[in-house]
């Protein structure tokens, strides 16, 4: 299948949707690939592709047959991407690369969306085979053709040879504001901005890193879905009338990739009916696991995430559609709340507001967790960078981003994002309109877990005394769990006898 004997500077491994773009995209930027799949069509599609779209009239892409044929047309030492599905079928071209010769200073690099303990183990199996290295890719199919957000982790030594490849494709934000500098067109190179990829730490950290996008993302999603919900069924407007509220609402805080392509799917009609399309999706949602992981984690580490847990639960509760509906038949709803014209532009507003304090939940959620995570296996990870490579090329990028990387550019130690003058005003400034937006989905019976749940996480935060007193008091009386007393000595546990007729308060050894 080889064109000729031309040696590549990258081998790649796995051409389905992802791997044909990082493919052409690492073409764009100077570099000739040696592709493989199991799939002979995939590598005809991304040769042809690339054929067309290449203004050089030089291949750029080669084709391969095997592991083997795949090596003998890379320069030493070797340096091949994966992409392929988590699991078995990484350890599986792993296997058949060693059987074809790779050698220990050879660089192997996953960039599916494999799970970070996964990650390290395969990173220990094979350091006596070649070098392993990780890198997240986020961005979907457009980010990988003209720039992802790339979260790699590993070897130090590995990264030094990959990061000028990595920079090279990855999406760019200008240094002056903040904001993407679009690559749209094929062939197209942008050689200046800030590139959206920074090494995240050792072995698994840029896969947790991804993972904990992907959580906010889930939230992110559900967050606007239940705005959508009840612009729907809480004040009856249209998908036209929504998208332009959404529309409107993406020239603000909420600007974001999600909004955007939110507007685009409420406006999209379907060709045989001409009615919008969203109207006649079914409304049982999928998820491939990511931000179940990110929810898990976060329960392991002891990082409260709720609006990630509800978005994950959200898309459960959704896939019991026949419940719901058998449900939907035996409950009565709420009396709806009539609202005058005013009123409706007066919920609007409301909403707008709780949906801007619930992200900026969500995603003090998800950096507490990860800043949780990096204290318990001992990474060093840099926030502000982190949420400087989401500005672009990631499915969560927004422009309040940019107010986050600052938040942490001022205090690269700030335990929770909550706490940052910048988001405490945005906050306090905005919180009555997020409960009132609350009260009336509630009151016309429009779930809205994620915006909910939310509120529940701020409100906890900023309260100093929490009922944890009495939960306390019940969990040593029926199992001798002990309690600390405010006033008495931190640290020091106290038990009462709760069996006897005195009942005395004891001090137990700590």
């Amino acid at each position: 299948m080889t064109q000729n004997k031309i040696l590549c500077d990258i081998g790649f491994i796995g051409l389905g949707v992802m791997g044909k773009n990082l493919v052409l995209n690492l073409a764009d930027n100077g570099y000739n690939i040696a592709a493989f799949d199991l799939s002979n069509e995939k590598v005809q599609a991304v040769i042809s592709q690339d054929e067309v779209e290449n203004t050089t009239n030089t291949p750029r892409v080669y084709g391969c047959s095997s592991c083997t044929e795949l090596l003998s047309q890379l320069k030493a030492p070797h340096l091949i991407v994966l992409s392929v599905p988590a699991g078995a079928p990484v350890d599986q071209i792993c296997e058949n690369l060693i059987d074809a010769g790779i050698l220990p200073d050879d660089i192997i690099i996953d960039t599916g969306n494999s799970l970070w303990i996964d990650t390290v183990a395969r990173e220990k199996k094979y350091q006596s085979n070649f070098l392993l290295f990780s890198s997240a890719v986020s961005g979907g199919e457009v980010g990988a053709r003209f720039g992802p957000s790339l979260m790699p982790s590993g070897s130090p030594y590995a990264w030094d040879r990959v990061k000028p490849i990595w920079e090279a494709i990855a999406a760019k934000v200008d240094t002056t504001t903040g904001k993407p500098i679009e690559r749209t067109q094929p062939g197209q190179v942008i050689t200046d901005g800030e590139p959206c990829a920074t090494y995240i730490g050792p072995a698994g950290a840029g896969h947790y890193v991804k993972m904990v996008h992907n959580g906010i993302e889930y939230a992110d999603m559900q967050i606007i879905c239940e705005a959508y919900h009840v612009l729907k069924s809480g004040l009856n407007l249209n998908c036209d009338e929504i998208a332009d509220i959404f529309a409107e609402w993406n020239n603000g805080p909420l600007d974001s990739y999600l909004m955007e392509i939110s507007v685009e799917v409420l406006r999209h009609k379907s060709s045989d009916t001409n009615t919008p399309l969203v109207d006649l999706i079914l409304d049982k949602a999928g998820q491939k696991g990511t931000g179940l992981w990110t929810a898990m984690s976060s329960l392991e580490v002891g990082c409260p995430a709720p609006t990630i847990a509800q978005a994950v639960y959200a898309r459960s509760i959704s896939s019991f559609k026949e419940l719901r509906t058998q449900a939907s038949s035996l409950f009565g709803s709420p009396q709806q709340v009539i609202v005058s014209k005013e009123e409706k532009q007066q919920v609007v507003e409301q909403l707008h507001d709780a949906m801007y304090c619930a992200k900026i939940c969500a995603y003090a959620q998800g950096f507490q967790l990860m800043k949780l995570a990096a204290k318990e296996h001992g990474w060093t990870l840099n926030f502000a960078s982190i949420a400087k490579i989401w500005r672009a090329g990631c499915i969560i990028r927004a422009a309040f981003l940019q107010s986050i990387a600052q938040a942490y550019e001022r205090n690269e130690d700030l335990e929770n994002l909550l706490l940052d003058d910048f988001f405490v005003k945005e906050l306090n400034s905005r919180q009555q309109n997020w409960r009132k937006a609350i009260c009336y989905a509630t009151m016309q019976g429009v779930p809205i877990g994620a915006l909910s749940s939310s509120l529940a996480y701020y409100d906890s935060i900023r309260s100093e005394t929490l009922p944890a007193n009495l939960l306390q008091g019940q969990r040593d009386y029926f199992g001798a769990h002990t309690f600390e007393r405010i006033d008495k000595a931190s640290g020091k546990k106290y038990h009462v006898e709760w069996s006897t007729n005195e009942r005395k308060t004891i001090l137990v050894d700590s």
